[in-house]
């Protein structure tokens, strides 16, 4: 198990993480703590991100999918070793600027939510590799997602840019797989 470790947290190599338990429920989670690496509550009706999810220091995939969720707290960039979060199918309107503190970050999953614009704050995730926008409100991306110099996958489908607004975010991540629908001129 490659791990580095660093003010008493473990930051797990993909292979290792993907060896690791991966815990459905808060109570089962909150019996060893610093054990939890992946957390899955996806399905489970939760209104607001459970507070109890700061407790886990170590957590580096956190699954909230499918729930009822309309807004990401801030204290989300406290979970510094998180390296995939997936909070899909929700009625998310927007992601909070600490969601940069979370520098281990490699894939966000925001399909299915409504959210408007990315925070500015987005372009500090160095290691970031796919975020999904499929299917959310997008009206702009923030011009600092051109610093995601490791990103690969930039997914858009679902939202109406004209053509002119594709170019400009192919522009922005030239080397970047970005997906979109057919262009329109919808919004004018």
């Amino acid at each position: 198990m490659l791990a580095i470790q660093s003010q008493g947290q473990t930051l797990l190599d993909t292979l290792s993480l993907k060896e690791q338990k991966t815990f459905k429920s808060l109570a089962a989670a909150s019996v060893h703590p610093d054990s939890v690496f992946k957390l899955d509550l996806s399905k489970q009706k939760h209104k607001v991100v459970p507070e109890e999810i700061r407790n886990f220091k170590n957590l580096q995939v956190l699954k909230l999918s499918r729930n009822r969720l309309k807004e990401i707290p801030e204290w989300i960039g406290e979970l510094k070793n998180l390296q995939v979060l997936d909070v899909s199918y929700n009625k998310l309107k927007a992601i909070p600027d600490s969601i940069s503190n979370c520098t281990q970050l490699i894939h966000l999953g925001l399909n299915r939510n409504v959210i408007e614009t990315l925070p500015h704050t987005i372009g500090r995730l160095e290691f970031l590799e796919v975020i999904e926008l499929w299917d959310n409100e997008i009206i702009a991306l923030p011009e600092e997602i051109k610093h995601l110099h490791n990103l690969k996958t930039l997914e858009l489908r679902g939202i109406l840019f004209s053509q002119e607004e594709q170019e400009q975010i192919y522009n922005l991540l030239p080397e970047t797989n970005v997906f979109f629908s057919p262009s329109c001129n919808c919004k004018n």
